[in-house]
């Protein structure tokens, strides 16, 4: 239900209350920090880089085997060939055979046309069981930003995702069929055998570095918007219910909302011009949380 919803229950708590409380519950669930070990921080990896770079600098002579060593010394636990990547991407080490080194951007760039990009986000609503983690798979067309809902599932195995992997790259209606990429990070459904599945279609796979989610910019920005717009003021109810309000957003996200990303125009715009004249109405989704407006024909 919605914030207007609940307000208009008129119960002892206000709205805002009963949402906060909904995502204090979430937070709590799965909050394991009494029990979590403390992997290794970001900053060392920063450090390392750092100290790659600064013994480069200061020895030209020395090669990554002779830094890899240094930084054993220093007690540092990283393999030799991150030693050498840090160096070639800094230029320290010429590579006859390229020159130039592709950049993420630029080949993303290079290839937007046929490129998609597909993610997960999760969803917590509450079931007969207690609240209950839901898993939204969708994918973008990076040259449209379209969004297809693909599947949502409580925990998405091999078989799921294999099926959805055909769902995708049918020949005839599949969201992907005249895709030649399709860009994912390292979550554990991307398994090798879906991966698999996609090239058999000819489509290429491709994962994304560790820790780049810049890199998948426009799929993550969908699902900051989407939570923004809807989804952190709503408590769900069942599977039913959150499929329901991804739906009814995306279609919103498609049809109704402008992208200032393509100039403030709609992904999906209709092919007739609005009327010049005519009274302007209001288009409401869920309750008044996602509103749209257009023109009637007088």
């Amino acid at each position: 239900m919605g914030r207007q919803l609940l307000r208009e229950v008129g119960t002892l708590l206000s709205p805002d209350t009963l949402l906060k409380w909904h995502r204090w519950l979430i937070a709590r669930k799965y909050d394991g920090s009494a029990k979590r070990k403390r992997g290794p921080k970001p900053l060392k990896a920063d450090m390392i880089r750092d100290l790659v770079v600064r013994m480069a600098e200061e020895n030209p002579s020395w090669g990554y085997g002779r830094i890899h060593g240094e930084l054993k010394g220093l007690g540092f636990d990283v393999h030799w060939q991150t030693v050498r990547r840090v160096m070639r991407e800094h230029g320290f080490l010429d590579d006859p055979d390229r020159p130039e080194k592709t950049r993420w951007r630029d080949f993303l760039r290079s290839h937007w046309e046929s490129i998609a990009a597909c993610d997960f986000f999760t969803l917590e609503a509450w079931t007969m069981t207690g609240l209950t983690r839901f898993l939204v798979f969708f994918v973008m067309d990076l040259a449209t930003r379209r969004v297809e809902l693909v599947g949502i599932d409580r925990c998405p195995n091999e078989k799921w995702m294999l099926q959805q992997g055909r769902n995708l790259t049918d020949p005839e209606d599949g969201f992907l069929k005249d895709k030649r990429i399709l860009i994912h990070d390292r979550d554990p459904p991307f398994t090798e055998q879906f991966r698999a599945t996609l090239k058999a279609a000819g489509l290429r796979a491709l994962k994304l570095p560790k820790r780049s989610p810049d890199l998948n910019a426009y799929a993550e920005s969908y699902v900051r918007g989407a939570k923004r717009e809807c989804l952190d003021k709503m408590i769900l109810f069942g599977e039913a219910h959150v499929r329901y309000v991804v739906e009814r957003h995306a279609a919103h996200y498609n049809n109704e909302r402008p992208h200032q990303g393509l100039g403030n125009r709609r992904i999906n715009e209709p092919e007739e011009p609005p009327p010049e004249d005519g009274p302007v109405l209001c288009r409401e989704r869920l309750g008044g949380l996602l509103k749209s407006y257009y023109r009637e024909a007088a």
